[in-house]
């Protein structure tokens, strides 16, 4: 049998699908009209080129890059620390999360430690992990996974802690334990607290990632931000920086993407 639908429905859906349209459409505008104030700003004199570069010369860098090789050595470096970070700091900071709701004298004990390690400036800890990780890739991960993993573990475990009470009372009362609990209604239920974690977790992956190369690396975006900066070649540092928001861009699309997907299912 086929679904019906009132003509103030269907007409309720154009306007969402026109809506939707036009916030994209503004979207690309706002876009187009920033670049091309910049362009004209620097064309003009408005603003000094050199130091704040301008689109046709972050362009004229982009395709520099591109067809030395260079761009895709460097971004290809700084992607798999992401990455790598991105998911060991997720899943520590979920592990952590359910070890610290699983026992509660756990949570009392350490949860206002996490809170001090949150608010810890993780650039401060740059030295000490150069020492204990060396001045390889693995200190670079190790920057991704420390600034990912305390944002998952408060977020998460906060999940946790608004599961509905009523619901967890009656598992409990109907002889579940307390994994069943947990994996038939904590879990599940905060399935979108993780995707949301998840999206945090793309820019903080970035931020760490892109710290430890400019602390300790030879090779990334990172080390070609701070090369750029000190040689004073800003075309450079501008166009590392687009590459940036486009990779950080991507990363959380398909971010979104997946949480389209999964949420559905619960």
């Amino acid at each position: 049998m086929k679904n019906t639908f009132s003509r103030e429905h269907l007409l309720y859906l154009r306007r969402q699908k026109i809506t939707k349209i036009l916030v994209h459409a503004a979207q690309v505008g706002v876009l187009a009209a920033a670049l091309g104030i910049w362009e004209l700003a620097a064309h003009l004199g408005w603003v000094d080129s050199f130091i704040t570069s301008s689109p046709s010369r972050v362009w004229r860098t982009l395709v520099e890059l591109i067809a030395d090789g260079t761009l895709w050595h460097h971004m290809a470096i700084s992607t798999l620390e992401t990455l790598a970070g991105f998911a060991i700091g997720t899943a520590l900071g979920y592990g952590a999360a359910v070890v610290l709701w699983w026992n509660n004298f756990l949570k009392e004990v350490f949860e206002p430690y996490v809170v001090v390690l949150n608010s810890l400036p993780k650039i401060a800890l740059g030295p000490i992990i150069i020492i204990w990780a060396g001045t390889g890739t693995a200190s670079i991960i190790t920057m991704a996974v420390l600034i990912s993993v305390v944002i998952t573990t408060i977020t998460v475990l906060n999940g946790f802690a608004e599961t509905d009470k009523e619901k967890i009372l009656l598992l409990r009362s109907l002889g579940a334990n307390k994994l069943q609990v947990f994996a038939k209604l904590v879990a599940p239920s905060n399935v979108p607290t993780l995707m949301a974690t998840l999206k945090i977790n793309v820019g903080m992956a970035w931020i760490g990632s892109i710290m430890g190369e400019y602390l300790v690396s030879k090779e990334g975006l990172g080390y070609l931000l701070v090369y750029g900066s000190q040689v004073f070649r800003l075309d450079l540092v501008m166009t590392c920086t687009v590459v940036l928001c486009a990779l950080a861009g991507v990363m959380y699309a398909i971010v979104a993407v997946l949480e389209k997907v999964v949420v559905k299912h619960y």
